[in-house]
């Protein structure tokens, strides 16, 4: 007769109790902090002074930007990368962006104990039988996996083995159905706007980043796409130890290099003044290779990196960009790429019929409130889909009173294009974050027109002149709208 085991019992159901527990956590929060916008919304319907108005907001959003800190950072996993959308100057408010900011690199790590069991199982050997070195500290750790350093026997080459955090997938989907529930209901209520599509098409995407073999295909075939189209490629790309490659584990090359965000500190550090004329060059050039490489991805080939946050993007020397982390890559239908392509032009020649032609093409339902329909849609183009900044501003508020949303309500907007929308946020929030004001639609014009006339829907006669793609007129300021 066997002996019960009462600590396999309890820890059975502590699995079964956590999706429950972690729920109850997130609808008490998120409630407490959406009644907390109703109810000061109500306020300042009695607050006659408008000059008052600035500071209660700001108040009202530093309020929030705790309660939202804390849901993030005590419930992790899922809600890591809710703040890393969240945490970007060009998107949420300022105060919530200050302290979002801060919790994008600190996922817990798994203990080593725990990463060694992960990973004896998925290769079917022992970690000394594998690997020469290999430090048991990581590198770093975020809410699918962490990385460590190692060394592969009989090969000199340092390489990072990302190893998937255990037990985090069935969590993660319990947080991002909650997830969904909340943006219908914000959907229906505040925000005129698809947002439970965008919620599918988070959902599908973290499906795929628990896939390692998947990320390992994805990372060899981006690689391949632009080292064979470029005579240097814009950005390096770790190549993958395919024999050391599983669902779970995943053995890369190392690249060496500093985070972007930390470029700014690094320059001081070695005497270079972070807004002289070297650091501008530098700046310059690690956005345009940035921007080369993704205008090539989506517009060119359909099949992209969909995560260029700060975490992902490291600078080696003479300003070489190094991508990182193919868990989400998008691959867009051929009717998708040349609609987008089409709505490039469009943004970039300040073209409002076109860019309504091109809302259509792709399957963008709009409703419009206002008179000038046209134009609205046009700015509203530009918010979702371009990096540049209006005049004197450094923060857009898409769901302000006055923004282009509010216009014009967005009844149904396609699950593939979310990925495009994100990385076009993303990369704003970079260039943003660097002090570069610049518009990727003006940047991607001409990809635009090759990846239209290559598909025979631009002819050679009608074909429009090309936009100089140096980076002078790249950065000239804003443009008139």
């Amino acid at each position: 007769m066997h002996a019960i085991d009462f600590k396999e019992i309890q820890e059975k159901l502590s699995d079964g109790f956590r999706p429950w527990q972690r729920s109850f956590q997130f609808w008490a929060r998120a409630t407490d902090i959406y009644t907390g916008y109703k109810v000061f919304q109500l306020r300042m319907n009695f607050v006659k002074d408008v000059n008052k108005h600035e500071e209660m907001w700001e108040r009202q959003h530093e309020l929030a930007a705790h309660k939202v800190y804390s849901m993030c950072s005590d419930l992790g996993g899922f809600f890591l990368k809710i703040a890393q959308i969240l945490g970007k100057p060009d998107l949420a408010p300022a105060a919530w962006v200050r302290k979002l900011v801060t919790l994008c690199d600190q996922a817990p790590a798994t203990p080593f104990d725990a990463v060694r069991v992960v990973l004896e199982k998925e290769l079917g050997k022992s970690i000394e039988q594998v690997f020469e070195t290999f430090d048991e500290k990581p590198l770093g750790s975020a809410s699918i996996a962490q990385v460590h350093r190692a060394r592969v026997k009989g090969d000199k080459r340092d390489v990072v083995v990302k190893v998937q955090h255990p037990g985090v997938e069935k969590l993660m989907m319990v947080d991002i159905r909650n997830l969904q529930i909340f943006a219908l209901y914000m959907q229906k209520t505040d925000i005129k706007f698809d947002l439970f599509s965008m919620t599918k098409e988070i959902e599908k995407q973290i499906g795929y980043e628990f896939d390692f073999k998947r990320e390992a295909n994805a990372m060899e075939k981006i690689r391949r796409f632009l080292y064979d189209n470029n005579r240097k490629s814009p950005v390096l790309v770790p190549r993958v130890f395919p024999n050391l490659v599983t669902r779970k584990v995943l053995v890369m090359e190392f690249m060496n290099g500093i985070p972007i965000l930390s470029l700014g500190d690094e320059m001081a550090k070695r005497g270079i003044n972070p807004h002289g004329k070297m650091a501008e060059a530098a700046k310059f050039n690690i956005l345009h290779s940035l921007s080369q490489a993704y205008g090539q991805m989506i517009l060119k080939s359909g099949f992209f990196h969909a995560d260029p946050h700060p975490g992902n993007i490291l600078i080696g020397k003479g300003s070489e960009v190094a991508l990182l982390d193919y868990g989400q890559v998008k691959e867009l239908p051929d009717h998708l790429r040349l609609g987008y392509a089409n709505l490039v032009i469009a943004i970039a020649d300040n073209n409002a019929s076109l860019a309504l032609q091109s809302f259509r093409e792709l399957g963008i339902a709009t409703v419009a409130k206002c008179k000038n329909e046209q134009q609205e849609l046009l700015q509203l183009a530009k918010t979702m889909f371009d990096t540049e900044m209006p005049p004197g501003t450094t923060t857009l508020q898409p769901f302000s009173e006055d923004s282009s949303i509010k216009k014009i309500s967005v009844e149904a907007f396609p699950e593939e294009l979310f990925s495009v929308l994100r990385t076009v946020v993303l990369l704003r929030g970079l260039s943003v974050g660097i002090g570069i004001n610049y518009s990727c639609a003006q940047h991607w014009r001409a990809m635009a027109e090759e990846a239209l006339h290559a598909s025979g829907r631009l002819s050679t006669g009608r074909k429009q002149k090309r936009r100089c793609s140096s980076l002078r007129r790249l950065y000239p300021g804003p443009r008139e709208s």
